[in-house]
């Protein structure tokens, strides 16, 4: 097993490896700005960061906020066996005008829901180091539905009128194949998700979406410890 090693570029300079390098502001918020201050970043969790005992122990000094969905792409596991998003294209046929013209017909698989949460520059570092940047992702700002809590205390009101908020999201444009998601992943996973329906995340939106990867089912004793490792310090499997 290799230790994703980027410790030179994510910690001296986590911000640099961002594409864009800064979010654009037409979008901000003034609760986003409130949120967050000058040296913290938005952050948008969709795969095993929905865990939030995972974020507390990657990320010391983050705190959630909320609940956000990312339009106009697919969740799905990637070639690498871990969540990637991917962006749909919306050229317009007679054969998606016609899908697009039954609302229900595309319910969840064009959208992605996660949680947020602010991290410091330390946690943003850490994290870097963790998802493998800019190898097994790349950093994006992307804009998002954002749903917040008071206080870090959830669950998310889904029926109030999100807001428009610049997030980033680590997301790799290359691999992109549906595939198999690797077995310690599977606990991680249900971890994840089980907090992200607790904070909100729509249950079909996990039963459509994400549960034709992830199975229910659980995994052997010595899965789950690597699992619990890996959820401290991610190393890359062979």
């Amino acid at each position: 097993m290799r230790l994703w090693n980027y410790v030179s570029q994510a910690i001296l300079a986590p911000q640099s490896i961002l594409s864009p390098s800064s979010p654009a502001t037409t979008s901000t918020t003034l609760s986003h700005l409130a949120m967050a201050n000058s040296n913290s970043t938005i952050y948008f969790g969709y795969g095993s960061n929905l865990w939030r005992q995972q974020m507390e122990q990657r990320c010391p000094h983050s705190e959630y906020k909320g609940v956000a969905r990312l339009n106009d792409y697919k969740w799905l596991i990637n070639e690498r066996g871990y969540a990637n998003v991917v962006e749909i294209s919306r050229r317009k046929t007679e054969e998606t005008e016609e899908e697009l013209s039954v609302p229900a017909a595309k319910a969840y698989e064009d959208e992605v829901w996660g949680l947020v949460y602010t991290l410091q520059p330390s946690d943003e570092a850490r994290l870097d180091r963790n998802e493998g940047v800019p190898v097994a992702y790349t950093k994006e700002w992307l804009v998002c539905d954002f749903w917040p809590v008071e206080d870090g205390e959830g669950p998310a009101n889904l029926t109030a009128k999100p807001e428009q908020v610049d997030m980033l999201v680590y997301i790799n444009r290359e691999q992109v194949t549906p595939s198999a998601p690797k077995k310690e992943y599977i606990y991680r996973m249900n971890k994840g998700i089980d907090d992200a329906i607790d904070e909100g995340v729509p249950e079909k939106y996990v039963e459509k979406v994400m549960r034709k990867f992830i199975p229910e089912s659980g995994v052997e004793e010595d899965v789950v410890e690597m699992a619990r490792k890996q959820a401290v310090e991610f190393e890359d499997e062979e």
